[in-house]
């Protein structure tokens, strides 16, 4: 460090600079895959790193607005309003807003995000800006961007959203929109306070079918089951009770939806979406669903379309089948616009689309294709313009209207700029690389793209050559391309070089131009010539110690010296160390002196040095000979070091830091030079440009080009001249231009001759290397293969016959590319050994020679070894030569042995842990083991119950049980004893009592359920099961019945004991006769089996525990001392054993006896007789002697031939008996056995009866858990819906204050307006009389309103926005300036006073206001009503929920009562004792049964029976009496007959009606003349009327066509009388809602009073009718009575 006095003189001098340097942005480009908009009908604009970009779709003009503070966050547009949005990305970030084109902040707004906002966006017509944050607020706001007014905000914590937009047609209304879900929010208004609801969208399952979206929480009374009990919601049977159980769903029971991608507002306030699944589907924002649509095809008719690809280096088959390919799948919707000629939609696909939607199906029209997925689609305010993003980046437009071909406006690459630098001289070009391999060539005056070339590789490094027109670009495949940009719009590759296999790190020329130097992995670093004329030749190689972390060259212009500085890290110091090393001329001129065979550069030529350093760094520069700038590593510190020209020391020093100043940047940084080496820049992570004096290292200038948030500066270039700078971001996507905008004269004029002075250097070599490199080919795979591979291979190919040949023409036409993948390291590498090769063929030659002989002579030597002596013969391993390989491998077979013997070992030790657990937990822990027992003869087998022993605790719960149950049941008894009554039963009837006792042992039994009972369970401890109420009861029960199955298994297990040592007894006694019956099998000789019965292993299981030697299949390890203690024991045991047998007693017994002492009589069948000796003779030359003893030998051997058949026979006869008691016995056990057998079904089936009794109390209890938990969780929602009803009634109370507390100003308002009118003519009092009247009518009068001009051929599908502010201002503005027209003094009635015409003009201007006023707040107050009406619906709906959810809660009162009272009872039943025949239509129902004790019905049935008895007896009685009674009736019957035959003929005789035709009939003679004459005459009178009928009837048709007439007259009357009426309604109806808007309280009045005297008139006309009513009957009733008076009265007799 340096002192202060040096310290403060340097800061002077850099305040100097400082005030005299400043950088300004110069351009700025970049590219970017998100929110590219329109901001006027022909500028779009998009956010790039800190900048926004403004590019003019006609011109291409760029303009740009930075954001002071970093990285542009979210990022809207609104063309109507020619504004953009975005935010910055620090802590509590600002939404700033610009309005366009004079880039003019309108305002600031701070919200109360703490990290990020994620989206933005404007309302279509209004200044409202919606905005999101991200975490961890999720809040949704809703500003007044112009009056910079926070309206509402809504937070949903967790809840990420991707999308978000506002309503064309209403503003009120937005759609969010994430990966899983779609929701619509609604802004409600209550005057000046806003409110957001959230309405969540359903959307259809992943295969686009509706869902079904069932209440789970609450109970459905279509889904019961009378048999388990009620049906829970799943809610309740996982146990939940809190907020969780309203919307748990199991994971079986979740059908995924669809996921949405893209959505747009329709005309029609609809929405359509997009999903990743490919459906498209509509929305209805008031239904709240989502719906496919279906698609349709078209006709045969050709469709619109207009082809465009992007990709042109494909050939016309790949184009098809990618287009085959994209219309095959189902392409996922990624963009929507809504247009007049309908949808506008795109996708993965790449394809522009118009949907056109009718219903529920759609027809497409493909338009264009731009061979990359699209992820957004924008239309101009106009509509006429439809901008096209791409994934990429990429930006297309095309003209709706015009229909022309598509146009694209923005190219984008693949992937972020890699590296920037200037092109040679340095003052016109610059040229770009992108990571994916596309270099980008640039005007350095505005940044106007010029050409693009695509090298299809990824990029790791770039720079351009000083000393010609050429860019060098390094791969991570280790290819160093070579560019030619002399003809800036055309670039092209015109050489590769493969220099390794590892990926290129850092490219740098010198200054000179003369040398590229190139640095790998590993600490490769290659010298390649610079030159095209020398075909940029790679001179060699060197490898340093580490991972070069940046190169810096060094070249002094007057030496010509070149000096190329490198930085390493090694970790083993942890600091960092420089290696500096020239290239000296010779390097080009001699190359093959300074290189060796492998391409590697002699120490000798280059002179190495190396310097340690006291910090690690990151970057170092290199300014002169001894100077060295450092950025440190893990401090933010520059460091400056002065190097030693020489190096003397033995051992290296580390060299300290002669200077150290702070750097106000963080992260990892890098440093550059500015080419006179008078700048030093520093950039790191912050993304932050400092620019300090070489000489003070203070700060001359400072941008903030880029951002922490896109991980600060990637590269950095100065321009010869050192008046730009090229600045890029590493992950912003931005290449920045600066500029120096205020410098001193001083330092123009240095850095100007010093690029003068490089010119000059170099002029004469750029021209020379340009004209070279225009000279050159251009590069492709095709000519590399020609140029270097194809004469050799033709060669070959010479010198090879026709099959050869073909074969390798062949192979060389598919590997065209393989002599290219050849690294240049490898070329000198096969070189040298080819070289190598050539030079010892001939000592390779002698050596294989050498070592055939010696194979030779060890061949006859091993022969020789065969042929010798055992033991004079070698081991076949002392003829191996190579004894240390023989041991080597002796060596690593023993440890491989030993690595297996231990993994054995432990996994033998891991299997006998694990059968010690097992045999713990499943054989150690059973007190008893589980075993078989099978039988003798037949296949059966039974086994036992393997039980455990019961541990204390359960023993204790048992029998704190079984007290509980005996305190309760001696309880229960004195109870009964108090209460009850017993009745003793008397003496003869004895036997019945003992009957029925029986008979209640059965019935118990039945009742109990099972018969445990009978197998060793004692069932008096349970409970009964109509008394299993509570919780505790059934568990008791539970406990009491584990304890019944225990002792039921143990009873079974106490007799399987008793049956087991039985066979163990047998076996044995079997054992016993089997021996005898092996002796006699022996003695008879007799090839037959002897039956040995034993014990399986399913008998005796503790033989699996065991291992017997037998079961060991393989041959045991032996250790060495085990094997010679085993054979020692061997040895010892024969000897012992042939000591034994060579005794002289036994040699001796042998000889004399056989072997035996006494001859028993089991040996009688092995006695032979044998023959005498002269039997081999002929019986002629047999003497007397002889005979005889044949005689006396025939004599014996039929003796003993009988008492050998004897002596069978009775082993035969005993063999027979021992057989069959042995099968007598073991057929016993089998009997037992089988007992045994019919016992276990049986005790199974009592186990089985108590298992079920079990499983049906756990059922019963888990039941009423969930019946409790359901009722805990029906009591939490319920006590969550008061409060929800508190808060909503307490809303809807505040809302009605305010609504009334507005109406009653509304009221004011329109009062005092009605007042204003009234006063009018007070108010001109002072003016006559007409000019009153005449000024009135002014007064009356307003300006027509503002006609809306409906322009036809717009393209905005959404029209004219309804309800907007700006329209409203708009129509305010023009009644104003009509007002105005209409004060003018032209319209002055004449003879009117100015002053009364001013006074005049401003009394209807107060007029008219307040009449704007009153519509306004009638508005208002229409808005705060229609919020109060949501308010109460929001109420009511609460209010409904509450009484939903009481009615849940009593009816699973009820349930819960009837499941405890309805329990579960277990009978037992006998097959066949109830018996019905089979009816087809009985089913039984035991629906409404109940269960009742058999008693109770014997009872009800003996009372039946005696009232029965009872009855019979009164039926008797009563018949008897009843035909008495039916006698009499029947002769009452025949009198009263009698009676009304005489009482008929009476009154036949009474009421005989004598008329003027019958006394005519009786008085007159000739009566039938009469007639005829009568029937005459009115055959006259009928002729007559007929005549006078025809002719009323042409006199009525003369009348009927004269009506017809005037009805056609009144019908064309009434038609255009109703023409009129429609017009006069609507004008009536406009004017009711102009006046009821206006005046609404007066017009009710009036309504209110016409409807009073309605009611009064139709009162007064009721009564009236009634009045008349009773006027009538009564002159009804007074003809009645006159009619009756000319008829004769005949009134019937009574007998």
């Amino acid at each position: 460090m340096e002192s202060e006095e040096e310290s403060d003189s340097d800061s002077d001098s850099g305040r100097r600079r400082a005030w005299e340097a400043d950088l300004e942005v110069r351009w700025v480009q970049g590219f970017t895959n998100r929110n590219v908009g329109f901001v006027n009908n022909k500028t779009i604009c998009y956010p790039s790193g800190n900048y926004i970009l403004f590019v003019d779709i006609e011109t291409q003009k760029r303009t740009f607005l930075k954001c002071m503070n970093g990285l542009v966050g979210a990022f809207a547009v609104n063309g109507n309003s020619q504004v953009v949005a975005f935010s910055d990305q620090k802590l509590n970030p600002v939404i700033y807003i610009y309005a366009f084109p004079g880039l003019v902040k309108q305002t600031e707004i701070k919200g109360q995000a703490q990290l990020n906002y994620s989206l933005l966006a404007f309302s279509y017509m209004g200044p409202y800006l919606a905005s999101y944050s991200s975490v961890p607020e999720f809040v949704l706001s809703i500003w007044d961007w112009q009056e910079n007014i926070l309206l509402c905000s809504k937070s949903q914590p967790g809840v990420e959203v991707t999308s978000l937009s506002f309503n064309p047609m209403n503003w009120h209304q937005l759609c969010l929109s994430n990966e899983n879900s779609l929701t619509i929010w609604n802004i409600e208004r209550n005057d000046q306070e806003h409110h957001l609801r959230s309405k969540p969208v359903r959307l259809p399952a992943e295969d686009g079918s509706q869902m079904c979206n069932r209440d789970e929480f609450f109970s459905h009374p279509d889904l019961q089951d009378l048999y388990y009990g009620p049906v829970l919601p799943v809610s309740a049977i996982a146990g939940l009770a809190g907020d969780e159980a309203e919307t748990f769903r199991p994971k079986d029971d979740i059908q995924p939806s669809v996921h949405p991608t893209v959505h747009c507002w329709t005309a029609t306030s609809d929405l359509y979406m997009g999903c990743e699944e490919g459906h498209f589907l509509a929305a209805n924002v008031e239904s709240l669903k989502a719906s496919r649509l279906y698609y349709k095809p078209q006709d045969s008719k050709e469709q619109k379309k207009t082809k465009f690809r992007s990709l042109s280096l494909l050939s016309d088959d790949i184009l098809k089948k990618e287009e085959h390919r994209k219309r095959t799948q189902k392409p996922v919707l990624l963009a929507m616009a809504y247009h007049k000629n309908g949808l506008y939609a795109a996708g993965t696909d790449g394809i522009v689309q118009v949907y056109q939607i009718k219903g529920s199906y759609y027809q497409v029209d493909d338009y264009f294709d731009v061979a990359e997925p699209i992820t957004s689609l924008v239309f101009s305010p106009d509509y006429n313009t439809l901008l096209v993003e791409t994934y990429k980046g990429s930006v297309y437009i095309y003209k709706t209207s015009h229909n022309e071909e598509i146009i694209k406006l923005l190219d984008a690459y693949n992937d972020h700029f890699l590296s920037a630098d200037f092109l040679t001289p340095g003052n016109k070009y610059c040229v770009s690389v992108a990571i994916s391999g596309e270099v980008h060539v640039w005007l350095l005056e505005d940044g106007t793209f010029i050409s693009k070339l695509c090298l299809n590789s990824e990029v790791t490094a770039m720079v351009c050559c000083p000393s010609s027109c050429s860019v060098a670009v390094g791969t991570k495949t280790g290819h160093v391309y070579f560019i030619d940009v002399t003809t800036v719009e055309t670039p092209r590759v015109v050489h590769r070089v493969l220099l390794s296999n590892l990926p290129v790190h850092h490219l740098q020329y010198d200054q000179s131009g003369q040398y590229l130097i190139t640095a790998a992995s590993e600490g490769h670093i290659f010298i390649l010539d610079a030159r095209p004329s020398k075909l940029f030749q790679v001179l060699g190689y060197l490898v340093l110690s580490n991972e070069v972390l940046g190169l810096s060259a060094f070249y002094d212009v007057e030496s010509e010296l070149v000096e190329v500085m490198a930085l390493l890290c090694p970790p083993e110091i942890k600091r960092a160390r420089l290696e500096i090393f020239r290239l000296p001329s010779t390097l080009t001129l001699d190359n093959e002196e300074c290189i060796d065979e492998r391409g590697l550069i002699k120490n000798s030529v280059i002179q190495k040095r190396q310097y340690d350093l006291d910090y690690p760094l990151s970057s170092a520069v290199r300014q002169n000979v001894d100077t060295v700038y450092g950025y440190c590593n893990h401090a933010p510190f520059i460091c400056k070091y002065c190097l030693a020209e020489k190096k003397t020391w033995k051992v290296a020093p580390i060299f300290l830091s002669q200077k150290t100043i702070p750097s106000k940047q963080f992260g990892q940084g890098f440093l550059h030079l500015s080419p006179n080496r008078q700048l030093l820049a520093s950039v790191a992570k912050d993304g932050v440009l400092f620019i300090h004096d070489t000489v003070t290292l203070e700060t001359v200038a400072q941008e903030h080009c880029h951002s922490y948030q896109g991980h600060g500066i990637r590269s950095l270039a100065f321009s010869l001249d050192g008046q730009f700078i090229l600045v890029n971001g590493i992950d912003d996507g931005t290449l920045v231009c600066l500029k120096w905008s205020r410098t001193g004269d001083s330092d123009i004029k240095e850095a100007t001759d010093y690029w003068h002075l490089i010119l000059t250097v170099l002029n004469n070599s750029i021209y020379s290397e340009n004209i070279v490199l225009k000279s050159m080919e251009e590069w492709n795979i095709a000519t590399q293969f020609k140029v270097e591979s194809l004469s050799e291979s033709q060669e070959m190919l010479q010198k090879k016959p026709s099959l050869e040949m073909q074969i390798e023409e062949s192979y060389l036409s598919m590997n065209v590319v393989t002599t290219d993948d050849i690294t240049w390291m490898n070329q000198k590498v096969q070189k040298a050994v080819k070289e190598e090769v050539k030079k010892f063929a001939d000592k390779k030659k002698e050596l294989k020679k050498g070592i055939k002989t010696l194979r030779k002579m060890i061949q006859v030597m091993m022969y020789e070894n065969e042929q010798s002596p055992e033991n004079e013969r070698l081991d076949q391993q002392e003829f191996n030569l190579d004894i240390e390989e023989q041991e080597r491998l002796h060596v690593e077979s023993e440890q491989e042995v030993a690595r297996i013997r231990k993994e054995i070992e432990m996994d033998n030790l891991a299997n006998c842990y694990l059968r010690d657990i097992i045999k713990k937990e499943c054989w150690d822990s059973m007190s008893i083991k589980g075993r078989a027992i099978k039988c003798f003869h037949t296949p059966y087998a039974v086994m036992n119950y393997p039980m455990k022993e019961r541990s204390k605790e359960e023993l204790e719960v048992l029998e704190r049980v079984l007290q509980l149950k005996k305190i309760e049941s001696a309880d229960l008894k004195i109870r009964k004893e108090i209460v009850e009554i017993q009745a003793v039963p008397p003496k003869e009837e004895g036997e019945k009592v003992e009957e029925e006792a029986v008979t209640d042992e059965c019935t118990a039994c039945s009742l109990i359920g099972s018969l445990s009972s009978q197998y060793g369970g004692d069932t008096s401890i349970l409970y009964h099961q109509m008394d299993l109420h509570t919780r505790e009861e059934k568990i008791n029960q539970v406990i009491l019945l584990q304890d019944i199955i225990y002792k039921v298994k143990t009873a079974f297990n106490k007799e399987f004991g008793t049956v087991a040592r039985q066979k163990e007894q047998e076996i044995a006694r079997v054992k016993e006769r089997n021996l005898r019956i092996q002796e006699i099998v022996e003695q008879l000789e007799l090839q037959e089996a002897v039956w040995e019965p034993a014990l399986t292993d399913d008998e005796i299981p503790e033989r699996a525990l065991t291992v017997q030697d037998s079961e060991i299949k393989v041959e045991k390890y032996l250790t060495p001392e085990q094997r010679a203690k085993a054979e020692m024991m061997a040895k010892l045991e024969m000897e012992r054993r042939l000591a034994a047998m060579n005794t002289a007693r036994l040699r001796a017994l042998d000889d004399m006896m056989g072997g035996v002492l006494e001859v028993k009589k089991d040996d009688i069948l092995k006695i032979e007789i044998p023959p005498p000796p002269f039997v081999s003779k002929p019986d002629a030359l047999w003497n007397e002697e002889e005979k005889k003893i044949f005689k006396e030998y025939e004599k014996k051997v039929k003796e003993l031939n009988e008492e050998r058949e004897k002596y069978r026979k009775t082993l035969e006869t005993e063999l027979k008996k021992l057989q069959t008691s042995i099968q007598e016995t073991t057929q016993t056990f089998d009997d037992v056995v089988t007992k045994l057998f019919e016992r276990k079904v049986e005790s199974e089936m009592v186990i089985y009866q108590e298992e079920l009794k079990i499983n049906n109390l756990l059922y019963s209890l888990l039941l009423d858990e969930e019946l409790s938990t359901r009722e805990a969780g029906l009591n939490h929602f319920l006590e969550k819906k008061r409060k929800e009803k508190l808060s909503t009634a307490e809303a809807v109370q505040v809302v009605r204050a305010q609504v009334d507390a507005y109406r009653e100003t509304y009221d004011n308002l329109a009062a005092e307006d009605k007042i204003l009118e009234r006063g009018f003519r007070k108010e001109f009092s002072d003016v006559p009389a007409h000019h009153v009247d005449h000024l009135f009518k002014l007064y009356k009068r307003r300006p027509r309103a503002q006609k809306i001009k409906m322009q036809l051929d717009t393209a905005n599908p959404y029209g004219d926005r309804p309800g907007s502010a700006r329209a409203y201002k708009e129509a305010l503005a023009h009644l104003m300036k009509a007002i105005d027209e209409m004060d003018s003094p032209e319209n002055m009635p004449e003879g009117l006073d100015p002053t009364v015409w001013q006074r005049f003009c401003l009394a209807r201007r107060t007029k008219v206001e307040s009449e704007q006023l009153v519509k306004r707040k009638a508005l208002t107050l229409a808005e705060m009503q229609a919020f109060l009406q949501k308010r109460m619906d929001d109420d009511e709906k609460i209010k409904m929920d509450i009484e939903k959810v009481l009615n849940e809660l009593n009816i699973l009162r009820e349930e819960k009562m009837r499941f405890q009272l309805d329990l579960t009872i277990q009978l037992l039943l006998k097959q066949g004792q109830v018996e019905l025949e089979s009816v087809p239509g009985l089913i039984p129902d035991y629906t409404d049964a109940i269960l009742i004790h058999k008693s109770v019905i014997e009872e009800l049935n003996c009372t039946i029976r005696a009232q029965g008895e009872k009855k019979i007896a009164s039926m008797v009685e009563s018949k008897d009496f009843s035909k008495g009674i039916f006698q009499l009736e029947w002769e009452h019957k025949k009198m009263k007959m009698q009676m009304e035959d005489l009482n008929q003929k009476a009154r036949d005789i009474q009421k005989l009606h004598v008329s003027r035709d019958h006394q005519l009939f009786l008085r007159i003679l000739n009566y039938d003349s009469r007639i005829t004459q009568q029937v005459s005459i009115m055959e006259q009178t009928l002729g007559v009327m007929d005549k006078l009928h025809k002719k009323n009837m042409k006199n009525r048709q003369k009348i009927f066509k004269d009506l017809e007439k005037r009805i056609c007259l009144k019908e064309q009357a009434n038609y255009k009388l109703s023409q009129e009426l429609q017009e006069m309604l609507v004008s009536v109806s406009e004017r009711r809602h102009i006046f009821e808007a206006a005046d609404t309280q007066p017009a009710a009045e009036k309504a209110a009073k016409k409807h009073y005297q309605d009611i009064v008139q139709q009162r007064q006309l009721v009564e009236l009718a009634k009045e008349q009513a009773q006027e009538i009957s009564v002159l009804q009733a007074e003809v009645e009575r006159l009619r009756m008076r000319t008829f004769p009265a005949l009134f019937e007799m009574d007998y």
